[in-house]
């Protein structure tokens, strides 16, 4: 596998989905890894752009079958992440990017020990309720849910690798994007990548 494999999490309202959608954006060699669920579609997204949706009796075949990366169950709804696509991918020499839960990087890290954890954080509780509250989307119990999922997010917090603070968005987006550059140019890619270069100074 020549391809790092970067996975972001954050609580809901931390703003991940805008830095990762900026950071793709800008680097056309990391792919977005577009998962598999069982909800419905909502106004606006579009099959194999947002989401592959399929059915429940089609996503629990593709359980069976070993066909996920990772999987899990969220709100009623099966949400899944292709295993084939990833390695596929990960060999010809591409970056993916894997937007999901902590324990669905749990679950990646034990397939991918190498994976690039990074954990999106809100610069405090209340700013994040602050900017749940401000998107007009949620009712005042569903915000309350959302805060308490975030409590349980935030505290595997210690299990990634980077933690970007989004204060400020443009700073959080250098940080993201600096994490990015340094992952190409590790020891562990660069062995990969540069052998015949090397080989020349033995």
């Amino acid at each position: 596998m020549n391809g790092n494999l970067f996975v972001v999490v954050a609580p809901s309202g931390a703003g991940k989905t805008s830095l990762v959608s900026k950071l793709l954006e800008g680097d056309h060699n990391i792919k977005l890894s577009v998962s598999f669920t069982t909800r419905a579609p909502r106004e606006g997204e579009e099959p194999g752009r947002d989401y592959h949706f399929v059915s429940r009796a089609t996503f629990e075949a593709m359980i069976a079958a070993g066909d996920f990366l990772e999987h899990a169950e969220v709100y009623g709804n099966y949400y899944g992440t292709s295993r084939k696509w990833i390695e596929a991918e990960l060999a010809g020499d591409h970056d993916v990017l894997l937007e999901i839960d902590y324990q669905g990087a749990q679950q990646v890290r034990g397939l991918f020990p190498t994976m690039v954890g990074i954990f999106i954080l809100p610069p405090s509780f209340a700013e994040l309720r602050r900017r749940l509250e401000g998107r007009g989307k949620d009712s005042a119990e569903a915000v309350e849910k959302r805060m308490a999922s975030a409590r349980q997010e935030i505290s595997h917090v210690l299990e990634f690798e980077y933690i970007i603070v989004n204060e400020r968005f443009e700073a959080a987006l250098t940080d993201l994007v600096s994490v990015v550059r340094a992952a190409r140019v590790s020891r562990a890619q660069q062995r990969l990548r540069l052998p015949k270069l090397l080989s020349e100074f033995r």
